[in-house]
């Protein structure tokens, strides 16, 4: 999902009385994380600017006496916002100069686009706490060390963690496809919990696997005289060949555990023989 996070800097507090955008930052969220494409420009106001807020931001008219004006920024700003929604801390003030500026070169802020409000959203998470994007940087331990000033691009920087963090935090998504993520997470677990319960399985189950026998033993691949022409090609060997010393081999030893067998039963026979006479 595309998102804009917006922030203006301008003369004063208020676009009714006339102050305009000295500056305007915006910065591209794609599904929550920054896409790297921006939109900034410092503004020519065409009138001064109150002390007060320069002392916010640092701006003065000379500053920005040669920079352009918002009638020829319009097009391009427009252009890099498109229809996605906007993100702003305190969206009414900055719509409210946004639609005025818009207004005085003859074009019209379309209502109906989609505006998220980080301040509002704050609020509600936290009600009764201190929620200024300076005060939700320090809740949610984001670095203000090179915040001097206040800064239409640096603060929509800022405001991109903000809002990350009022979204849920990291957790939520930062590749993209949240619900994926979390699907693909829970497929993982799941997978790991089977592989656990077979393991689990294999330790308690100890004994030993028997093979299965087959219904039907079966039938012989052997084509008729296969048999007698492997028995004609051994008598070409050389003799004796070594299958057939093990061979030979094999047979002596269990000729001779036969034949020891057969003693020692004899032996028990007579023994018992000589015993079962005694005892009469």
């Amino acid at each position: 999902m595309r998102e804009i996070i917006l922030d203006t800097e301008t003369t004063g507090l208020s676009a009714a009385r006339g102050d305009k955008i000295v500056e305007i930052g915006c910065l591209e969220l794609i599904n929550l994380v920054p896409s790297g494409k921006t939109f900034h420009h410092y503004i020519n106001p065409e009138r001064s600017i109150s002390a007060e807020a320069s002392a916010v931001h640092g701006l003065t008219a000379d500053s920005l006496r040669d920079k352009p004006i918002f009638a020829s920024l319009v097009d391009e700003f427009l252009e890099f916002i498109g229809e996605a929604p906007l993100v702003i801390h305190n969206a009414p003030f900055d719509i409210g100069f946004i639609a005025a500026e818009l207004k005085a070169v003859g074009r019209v802020w379309n209502t109906a686009h989609p505006v998220v409000d980080t301040l509002a959203m704050a609020r509600q998470k936290f009600p009764g706490a201190p929620a200024s994007l300076d005060a939700l940087c320090k809740r949610f331990d984001i670095d203000l060390s090179g915040r001097d000033l206040h800064g239409a691009l640096l603060d929509a920087e800022l405001l991109a963690a903000v809002y990350l963090e009022l979204r849920g935090g990291r957790q939520t998504n930062l590749i993209g496809g949240g619900q994926q993520d979390k699907k693909q997470d829970d497929n993982r677990e799941n997978k790991s919990g089977e592989m656990a319960d077979r393991q689990a399985d294999r330790q308690e189950d100890k004994s030993p696997h028997t093979a299965r026998k087959r219904p039907a033993p079966l039938p012989p691949r052997l084509a008729a005289g296969d048999e007698t022409a492997h028995k004609d090609f051994l008598e070409t060997l050389p003799s004796p060949a070594l299958w057939q010393n093990a061979k030979k081999g094999q047979n002596a030893k269990e000729g001779q555990n036969a034949k020891e067998g057969q003693n020692d039963k004899e032996g028990q026979n007579a023994k018992k023989g000589q015993n079962d006479k005694k005892d009469k």
